[in-house]
């Protein structure tokens, strides 16, 4: 099979043979998106080698569960080890001993099949076609913020970065508790996506003295470090700050103003698949909008250096 690999600081695409691994399941890819984390490991997050990628949907080909053979299926990232307290309780993001496709010590979805556990994959309804599916995993992880932190309808919320993740974590967040969204960014035209979602919307240039610290939530989701400062400074005394981005580098912290203004600072990483298909069953958040190109998966490593370029939200590849 086809897979695209960065391995020892080169990014290419490789003939691999099939997963055999028996006690997973085998699943033919149909897409594949491109996430800001991808370019990240290209960069040196993580520290990973192999086959990239975590988003995905496809057809299931081999697997014990007879259900499941024929069915399009996304797939929870996290593999357990599937017998400590965290994997016994069913939820295993957070094992020690864990595998993340694409991202920790398991080949990933830019690939034409990838392997995981059966228990990982999740049926797709029959009316959220491919092009829509492949948002599962970035949705359920915008969908993961209500999670981390109380979020209702009499709450002020601010995201901030009009790329992909930003723009799911608005709609979501709107969808979901109707609550007073506003979405920063520097592009117009993304921005147009969330408004017309009856989501605020405001460049950056345009935050005036105002808006500062009166924000109840703010979610950064910018993957930028300056996008940390501007949170911090939207974000209201007992305030929350909510951590979506993932990048390689350093953030300066400004502990003096957390103190002081005790604001409550909370990552949030991944989140379950199932409130995000059910947003894409009822069409709840736009996700045709943020796809800007298509690629053949032989095409992976153009693929990436285009999900790069200014303008570009979401890039898919098609083995």
């Amino acid at each position: 099979m086809k897979a695209l690999r960065y391995e020892q600081g080169r990014l290419h695409v490789a003939d691999l043979d099939l997963p055999s691994a028996r006690d997973e399941a085998l699943v033919r890819v149909t897409r594949s998106g491109i996430c800001n984390t991808d370019l990240e490991i290209v960069r040196g997050y993580a520290g990973f080698q192999g086959t990239l990628g975590h988003e995905f949907v496809g057809v299931v080909e081999r697997a014990d569960d007879a259900q499941l053979l024929g069915r399009r299926v996304v797939g929870e990232i996290n593999a357990g080890c599937g017998r400590c307290l965290l994997c016994r309780a069913g939820d295993p993001r957070h094992c020690p001993r864990r595998t993340v496709l694409g991202i920790v010590g398991r080949d990933g979805a830019h690939a034409e099949f990838l392997q995981l556990p059966a228990v990982n994959l999740l049926p797709v309804p029959d009316e959220v076609p491919d092009e829509r599916a492949v948002f599962t995993e970035p949705l359920a992880a915008a969908c993961g913020i209500l999670e981390r932190t109380q979020i209702d309808e009499d709450t002020r919320v601010v995201v901030i970065g009009d790329g992909k993740l930003g723009l799911l974590c608005a709609q979501a967040i709107k969808a979901l508790t109707r609550a007073d969204v506003t979405l920063v960014g520097k592009h117009r035209n993304k921005l147009d996506i969330a408004r017309r979602r009856d989501i605020e919307t405001m460049l950056v240039e345009q935050i005036s003295d105002a808006a500062a610290r009166t924000f109840d939530v703010v979610v950064e989701a910018s993957g930028a470090a300056a996008g940390f400062t501007l949170a911090l400074n939207l974000v209201r005394p007992r305030g929350t700050l909510v951590l979506k981005s993932t990048f390689h580098g350093a953030t300066t912290l400004d502990a003096a103003r957390i103190v002081v203004d005790e604001i409550s600072i909370v990552g949030s990483r991944c989140g379950r698949f199932q409130p995000a298909l059910e947003l894409l069953r009822r069409n709840a958040v736009d996700v045709d909008s943020l796809i800007s190109e298509e690629h053949a998966l032989t095409d992976g490593v153009r693929a990436l250096a285009r999900a790069r370029a200014d303008g570009v939200i979401k890039v898919l590849l098609r083995p």
